[in-house]
């Protein structure tokens, strides 16, 4: 198979368009995607998307100049400014290839490219821990044989498509993290993978302020289950309070993981910081992440790897080699150590960061920075107060809070009669300069909060100080 994604005539053919050409235009496969025109390779074709704040097709001659020679524009657009895009097209000796929408477009290539390989197709998706579980299941798939999945978390209705442009070769698996906060999103991204196999991590309170209720967020998950044909595996949490509905009406086959569920898992010994030692199938084994919550990702993987016949040594070696992304609970030992999770927060996944440091063996004080919480709509002042009410009986000796949302955490966490250390700010440098003075060797710092609130500053500026040293990885 060619190194290249497609031709310009057939993208065009895939997508119902026509091409215009300069004169002096001579390429004629297309080498990768783009959305921002300051990404674009030679060779590559520019996806100019029209956002709340700009529209992409102001870009198309900025993409031209880094060397793009290809670009899809809208029909509307191309029409009403048909005359400066042909003189841009020929200043570089570039085509265009006009659609009725580029978003549309996308994701039509998307789905035609990922069609062209004979990849067995997973879909992950769930309100908190997909990521981590999709890799754990990447980290165990690619011990049985060539896998590829979405990098990070390109898991939206844009990232996701322009993930898959990432595939070549001829990987045997092809995992999916499906991403969603409004609906409809889940039945593009069903539409572009196609999925032979799913899984749902859990069915909480991430985008509920976008959705309205956790119903709401049921039905849309959902949809990944029933894209899959009858034979094919639903996978679930054994303890999910909608598995009922979760599983109801569709045509596969309803799989459950969990500690008593998962085949072969005997057991495992919690190490704190430093993960488990798990028993599977008569062999120990080490697991890196930490917390409840992690081995429930990666019993999932477990279950979902073993259903795609994934053998028991590939299984173990795969979970021994998991390696955690950025921001995505982070330990960052030294004098003071601090527990990064930066990365997102909703209610859940928050109260369960909190959970893990008050039930952590530890010496020293344990202190918690935690960061507001994003679309949350109507159900924003509430969920801070839960969190400031749990806060307040976590064992912890300082409680600071960054963001406006967290106004209620702090009022409720006075209100429940905190006795230690707290504060609530909406400036980061009054946050870093309380923080810096209250912290002393041996103390653990759990920072937690959405990626919106870049609470990731908070211990890189004591890294830069010296107050922190090696750095390890969690996830939280």
């Amino acid at each position: 198979m060619s190194e290249g994604l497609f031709f310009v005539e057939e993208a065009a053919a895939m997508t119902g368009a026509r091409v215009y050409r300069a004169s002096g235009f001579t390429a004629g496969e297309i080498s990768s995607v783009s959305v921002d025109s300051r990404k674009v390779l030679p060779g590559g074709l520019f996806v100019p998307l029209k956002g709340e704040k700009t529209d992409g097709h102001l870009y198309i001659a900025d993409a031209f100049s880094r060397g793009c020679s290809i670009s899809l524009t809208d029909r509307e657009y191309w029409e009403s400014h048909k005359t400066e895009l042909e003189a841009e097209a020929r200043k570089f000796r570039c085509a265009f290839i006009v659609v009725d929408s580029a978003l549309t477009a996308l994701r039509t290539l998307a789905a035609r490219h990922l069609a062209k390989f004979g990849a067995f197709r997973v879909g992950i998706t769930g309100s908190s821990g997909k990521t981590t579980t999709k890799e754990i299941a990447g980290a165990i798939l690619r011990q049985a044989g060539p896998a590829f999945m979405n990098e990070g978390n390109l898991n939206s209705d844009i990232g996701l498509p322009l993930s898959v442009f990432g595939m070549r070769g001829s990987p045997y698996f092809a995992l999916f993290e499906m991403g969603m906060n409004r609906v409809g999103e889940m039945d593009i991204l069903v539409d572009i993978v196609r999925p032979q196999a799913g899984l749902i991590t859990n069915i909480g309170s991430a985008h509920i302020g976008m959705l309205g209720s956790r119903q709401a967020i049921a039905v849309e998950k959902k949809k990944l289950f029933q894209a899959l044909a009858p034979g094919q595996r639903a996978y679930m949490y054994e303890g999910e309070s909608f598995g009922a509905f979760l599983t109801e009406g569709i045509l596969a086959d309803p799989a459950f993981y969990g500690e008593t569920s998962t085949p072969g898992f005997q057991g495992a010994m919690d190490l704190g910081l430093d993960g488990f030692t798990l028993f599977l199938d008569g062999e120990k084994l080490r697991f890196p992440l930490p917390g409840i919550f992690n081995l429930r990702n990666a019993l999932g993987a477990i279950s979902l790897c073993g259903g795609l016949g994934v053998g028991a040594r590939a299984i173990r070696q795969g979970l021994e080699a998991v390696a955690p992304l950025f921001g995505r609970g982070e330990i960052v030992r030294g004098d003071v150590t601090f527990v990064r999770d930066c990365y997102n927060a909703n209610p859940q996944s928050m109260r369960s960061a909190m959970d893990f440091i008050e039930s952590l063996a530890w010496d020293g004080r344990k202190v918690a920075v935690l960061g507001s919480m994003k679309e949350l709509g109507a159900y924003c002042v509430e969920e801070h107060g839960k969190i400031g009410r749990r806060a307040a009986v976590c064992g912890f000796a300082a409680v600071f809070l960054f963001g406006e949302e967290m106004e209620e955490a702090f009022r409720v966490l006075g209100e429940e009669g905190f006795r230690g250390t707290s504060g609530w700010f909406t400036d980061f440098g009054e946050l870093y300069r309380a923080v810096e003075a209250f912290l002393v060797s041996g103390d653990i710092v759990l920072v937690k909060g959405s990626r919106g609130m870049e609470l990731e500053r908070l211990p890189q500026e004591f890294s830069g100080r010296g107050k922190t040293g090696k750095t390890g990885a969690v996830h939280v």
